[in-house]
């Protein structure tokens, strides 16, 4: 199984929220400003659009060193030789995932609901995305709050103590830290970072809070 994934800042590029500009871009912008990671998600676009759009980042990252996923899609992420997957509860199974793109792939899963914690397949897993947090544009589903994120990630990080946990949805650079408190390692964000003037600079500002609120939380426990 591959090391320990970075999911400090996460950023997850999505066409539909760039303000026009190429992903690609976007997800280069990220990168110099901090990302740790960077998906690629495209829920509109068909294969063949998803497949040129990850080639494309992957090409701008692989200078930078940040590892790129891509949502949902094994097949694309396979082709365009991304560092791994994002999949969700109606995806292909994470195992699945596993076997096809082996043990050096980054893989990534979406849960909502703490029965999803209770059964996830930890052992395959690089990382767990929990959420929504807070109420976003990009999902139609309603929040859950930051309780529920709480009870859920104490309950993932019981089961695998080592497992990063990313909190995801509606989050920003104002609220961030709260995830972290929270019990996050990371957080994901597609507004904050794609729909910002600067994304570069909005990166570097979520990064600056994250690591932050981090640091404060280890002060906190060696306390």
């Amino acid at each position: 199984m591959n090391a320990r994934v970075d999911v400090r800042c996460y950023v997850i590029v999505d066409p539909e929220r760039c303000s026009g500009r190429d992903p690609a871009d976007v997800a280069l912008a990220a990168a110099r400003g901090g990302a740790s990671i960077i998906q690629l998600r495209d829920k509109r676009g068909n294969i063949p659009a998803m497949l040129a759009l990850a080639l494309g980042m992957k090409q701008a990252l692989a200078e930078t060193g940040v590892p790129l996923v891509v949502n949902d899609r094994v097949d694309v992420a396979m082709v365009a030789r991304a560092q791994g997957v994002h999949v969700g509860q109606d995806d292909l199974p994470a195992p699945e995932a596993r076997r096809l793109m082996g043990g050096n792939a980054i893989i990534g899963l979406s849960h909502k609901r703490m029965e999803e914690v209770e059964a996830s397949p930890v052992e395959v897993l690089s990382y767990a995305a929990i959420g929504g947090i807070f109420p976003t544009a990009s999902k139609q589903q309603g929040a859950s709050g930051l309780q529920a994120f709480a009870d859920m990630a104490r309950r993932m990080k019981a089961r695998a103590p080592e497992l990063p946990i990313v909190g995801i949805a509606g989050i920003t650079a104002q609220n961030a830290a709260s995830v972290i408190h929270a019990g996050a390692d990371g957080v994901a964000v597609i507004s904050a970072v794609c729909a910002a003037d600067d994304p570069e600079a909005a990166t570097r500002e979520l990064r600056q809070v994250v690591d932050a609120a981090l640091a404060a939380r280890k002060r906190g426990a060696g306390a």
